[in-house]
């Protein structure tokens, strides 16, 4: 009786061997999904990394090309360059209180354009700050949470 009721829930090999293939496969399957995910992360972060890289470089061309006109301005503005224009243009230079201004009624002049010093910039570069909860690390965080003494949700009277 004992080898017959052994005998009725044992399962056939076929059966066995069908749920180990399962299981093997299921975990073949998770296998490939974490991994998938993974790459898929890895190719969003190398590719936005890439783009960051691309916009320094761009900045810093930009950098360069901004100094190099207003070094080319301040060549132009310069007390030398700006004498021998007066030269070829024959004009003199005048004494502000030897001038005399004439004033024409009906003539209005054209707004002249004001060229205004560039804002100050400070030397250093400003960085976004991250709080300390986004930089610490997993072992950080569970260090820091053992550390702490635990506090009771109990009431005590």
């Amino acid at each position: 009786m004992k080898t017959n009721f052994l005998h009725a829930y044992k399962q056939a090999p076929w059966r066995t061997q069908l749920q180990w293939i399962g299981i093997f496969l299921l975990i073949l399957v998770s296998i490939a999904a974490i991994a998938g995910v993974y790459l898929s992360v890895s190719e969003r972060a190398a590719t936005t990394g890439r783009q960051i890289q691309n916009m320094e470089q761009e900045i810093t061309l930009l950098e360069i090309e901004i100094n190099d006109l207003s070094s080319q301005l301040a060549s132009i503005m310069s007390i030398k360059n700006m004498q021998a224009r007066l030269e070829e243009l024959d004009m003199l230079r005048l004494d502000p209180l030897q001038a005399i201004y004439l004033e024409i009624p009906g003539y209005v002049p054209k707004e002249a354009a004001v060229l205004l010093a560039p804002p100050a910039r400070s030397e250093s570069q400003e960085r976004p700050v991250l709080l300390p909860e986004f930089t610490a690390s997993l072992w950080d965080w569970l260090t820091s949470k053992l550390s702490q003494p635990q506090i009771s949700n109990e009431v005590q009277p």
